[in-house]
């Protein structure tokens, strides 16, 4: 019994080796662009798609068959929800409804206002407490003074201050959210400056505004953007406990905080009116803190999926 032999390419001549095996299993191809990133984090396209959702939700409320939200009927008040009023209508006769999908604006625009205006002071402040050493001090201390406080109690004191409106609710949800950033980016600069890469540039007499804008700034944006979601969900929430207990938006302007801080009283005969807004906060949170997670996996490379 014999067995036929080829000769390699690569062996010397006189040699035989064995003819090279088939592939079982073929490697795989990895997917690129979009839609191949997609399928590479399931989590990243299933909570940008119900953030999707909620954005067009909020933009196109007035054309999916709403009413005036703050419209009031005494004779149509406490309805159960049926096809007149899918979510039923509240102590005043208002369409449940048409509130809560207006109320999608404000939790949004709170949302991303505060996440958006918190991560650019907050960056500012941690890039100059971690760059600037004599500045470090006097600029955590300030902070740490401000995160003794809890967020939510920082909040009712500016709002109480201030009148009630979208605007100041961004605003003392900002302040109550700076300090965490400027903590964080000020730690991952503190890290990023005694890189190899900074040295060389320090002792070539680069400038320190310089080093900050080319070799500092791009490495804090990752970390940044995946802290700016949980700062979005973190502030819907704090922005329906503020009109939940009356210190937020006022009444007039229609917020999950409003519809269920008025529906509270009628909780044990009509739930409807807490439950629906409800659970429109809880799936916008539940999208942000998906994005997030998903983005975290996907910008740190130790938890970067491979495939």
């Amino acid at each position: 019994m014999s067995t036929s032999l080829q000769p390699s390419r690569a062996a010397p001549e006189g040699v035989a080796a064995a003819a090279p095996l088939p592939d079982i299993m073929q490697p795989k191809q990895a997917r690129k662009g979009f839609l191949g990133y997609l399928l590479r984090h399931p989590t990243i396209a299933f909570g940008g798609f119900l953030l999707l959702l909620m954005f067009c939700i909020a933009i196109f409320a007035p054309f999916l068959f709403t009413k005036d939200p703050t419209a009031l009927a005494p004779v149509m008040r406490t309805r159960d929800p049926s096809a007149a009023h899918w979510f039923g209508t509240d102590m005043l006769g208002r369409d449940v409804y048409s509130r809560v999908l207006y109320g999608t604006r404000v939790s949004l625009m709170v949302g991303f206002g505060v996440a958006i205006c918190a991560s650019v002071l907050g960056l500012t402040i941690g890039l100059v407490s971690g760059m600037v050493r004599w500045a470090d001090s006097i600029i955590m201390r300030v902070m740490d003074g401000l995160m003794s406080i809890p967020s939510i109690l920082l909040a009712i004191a500016l709002m109480a201050l201030t009148r009630g409106s979208v605007g100041n609710v961004i605003l003392a949800i900002t302040i109550a959210e700076i300090p965490r950033v400027s903590r964080l980016v000020r730690g991952v600069v503190l890290s990023l400056r005694e890189q190899p890469y900074v040295d060389a540039a320090i002792a070539c007499g680069t400038r320190t505004p310089v080093i900050i804008w080319r070799h500092i700034l791009p490495n804090t944006l990752a970390p940044m953007t995946v802290q700016a979601t949980y700062i979005c969900a973190s502030a819907m929430i704090t922005e329906a406990i503020l009109s939940f207990i009356g210190a937020g938006t006022p009444p007039i302007i229609p917020s999950w905080g409003n519809i269920m801080a008025e529906g509270r009283a009628l909780w044990q005969v009509k739930p409807y009116i807490v439950f629906f807004p409800a659970v429109f906060l809880s799936i916008t949170v539940l999208a942000v803190n998906l994005l997030g997670d998903g983005l975290r996996d996907s910008l740190d490379p130790r938890l970067a999926k491979r495939v």
